[in-house]
């Protein structure tokens, strides 16, 4: 018998309808994932909103590190809320509203207004002091701005009472494909990064990283001393973030499980490193990921132990009230007039739809491709336009992901600012305290705060060295303020550590980087 042979018209045809079903169903969220992931977004909003509020003087005021002369004399017109007013009361009413606004986010509340009022608000905060940003700031932001463009309130929020369709599980857009491509990117563009290292290639990269004791924390602390297992770690990671592109690929169960095998990193990122929220907002950034097998999974889980009863509950209570109908007598006495008004009604509802849809499919769209031209310039693989610049500077969009790339972080460093005062005495204005310029026992304790260590650290070896005077000058006006003896002069020390993992040897050392007249000029030279 002979076997039949298909034409290629005919293979042809059909792979290509195929196509775009099989593009869809890679590039669509569960909407029970995008609930999670609207929940997860304000929780670490106001989070970061908390663990900042340490610091918001020294960073948002006047009497901080950046006042707003100093912010506006370097970097021009600067469009932050946050930056029209350098009190203390202004910062912290504008931390209070940015809660409320994540908070109203979590449940689900005016959902998408949320969203884009808390990006806003999130974009204004980092503008007015970039000098104590990372790359969880980059990643939350760019979260909240794909999330504007998401049915994020379709479930698990107040706004899902109004009568969203439950038959539709997933969501399929511009915005579900950018938000999944964003995640990717940022793996992607590090590891691009990360193979242009040696430290990562051979695998040393891991044990070298937790040398940095000022980074190292809890579980950290105890596998520093032990480079086997931490150069599997480099390996492991290294294989998972040059997968990652199989994040879109995969689907169902396997796109679960590898999107499991990234969260168990950052999780132990979490447990060993002190690097922020940033393993939180990673976790956050896979959560739409997980295909609807899993949420099918966890709702069960919920309904048998009762948690989705008291989710309806909370709902029920926190639900904006019934719009009360107007009675039927009255409605047929107006019903002649309502009539005249119907078609022209119809006709404006449908433009603002129109007008709708082609906001949340062309600017998502837009702006995907320039995050991607912007991933693939940071890799100098292509070349972003100014046009195209001038947009992600507009957003604060523009990316490079280079986490502990290409060469890892492999210092211990702290800071010490030693001051002469008027008595003759010394102090460390710094840590307010004795002077000692030590390692300390505990090298993260040398850090108020992580903003704090990437403060110092960028002061350092920012390019714009004016930094150091600002941040001098804050030491000598914080002294100062209700302490009987005055700070004259204060040098602030970089200072150093350098252990190798494999044969112990260390160095050290310690630069002076500025010496400031606390009753000179604002901006002082080092030299």
């Amino acid at each position: 018998m002979n076997r039949r042979t298909p034409s290629l018209p005919s293979t042809v045809p059909d792979a290509l309808d195929r196509l775009p079903a099989a593009f869809a169903r890679r590039v669509a969220v569960d909407r029970r994932a995008l609930a999670a992931f609207r929940a997860a977004l304000g929780a670490l909003v106001i989070a970061d909103l908390a663990l900042r509020s340490r610091d918001l003087v020294a960073f948002y005021t006047d009497a901080g590190v950046l006042p707003r002369s100093a912010l506006f004399a370097d970097y021009g017109t600067v469009y932050s809320v946050h930056a029209v007013s350098g009190a203390p009361w202004a910062q912290a009413l504008l931390f209070l509203l940015a809660g409320a606004v994540a908070l109203a986010l979590v449940v689900g509340y005016r959902t998408r207004a949320a969203t884009a009022v808390t990006w806003l608000l999130l974009v204004s905060l980092h503008l007015r002091n970039s000098m104590v940003l990372n790359g969880g700031d980059t990643l939350l932001r760019m979260l909240l701005f794909w999330a504007i463009f998401l049915p994020l309130g379709d479930r698990w929020a107040v706004d899902a009472r109004t009568g969203a369709d439950e038959t539709e599980t997933t969501a399929a857009s511009v915005g579900t494909m950018a938000v999944l491509l964003q995640v990717v990117l940022m793996y992607g563009t590090n590891a691009v990064h990360k193979t242009r290292s040696d430290a990562w290639t051979s695998g040393e990269a891991v044990a070298y990283v937790f040398q940095a004791d000022h980074l190292t924390i809890l579980l950290g602390d105890a596998l520093a001393g032990y480079p086997a297992p931490l150069e599997a770690f480099t390996y492991l990671w290294m294989a998972l973030i040059l997968a990652s592109p199989l994040l879109l690929v995969l689907t169902d169960l396997p796109r679960a499980a590898l999107a499991s095998a990234f969260a168990g990193m950052h999780l132990g990122m979490l447990v060993t490193l002190r690097i922020d929220l940033f393993p939180l907002i990673a976790v956050a950034g896979l959560i739409p990921f997980y295909p609807p097998v899993v949420w099918d999974a966890a709702e069960s889980l919920a309904d048998r132990i009762g948690a989705a009863a008291a989710v309806e509950s909370l709902s029920e209570r926190v639900a904006p009230p019934a719009v009360v109908s107007v009675p039927a007598a009255v409605s047929l006495g107006r019903s002649a007039d309502l009539a005249s008004d119907s078609s022209a009604t119809a006709a404006l509802s449908a433009a603002l739809e129109r007008a709708r849809g082609a906001f949340l499919t062309l600017v998502p769209c837009v702006f995907l491709v320039l995050v991607v031209t912007s991933n693939a310039a940071a890799v100098d693989y292509a070349t972003t336009p100014d046009a195209g610049d001038r947009a992600l500077d507009a957003i604060r969009g523009d990316q490079n992901w280079r986490m502990f790339a290409p060469t890892p972080t492999r210092t211990t460093k702290w800071f010490a600012a030693p001051a002469a005062l008027e008595n003759g005495s010394e102090v460390d204005l710094l840590h307010r305290s004795r002077v000692d310029l030590d390692r300390p026992a505990r090298a993260q304790d040398a850090y108020p705060t992580s903003r704090w260590r990437k403060y110092l650290v960028n002061a350092r070896f920012a390019d714009n060295e004016k930094h150091r005077s600002y941040l001098a000058n804050y030491l000598c006006e914080r002294w100062n303020e209700g302490r009987g003896v005055d700070a004259e002069s204060v040098t602030v020390y970089y200072l150093y550590e350098r252990t190798d993992p494999y044969d112990g040897t260390t160095a050290s050392g310690e630069t002076a980087i500025l010496t400031y007249d606390c009753d000179g000029e604002f901006v002082q030279s080092a030299g």
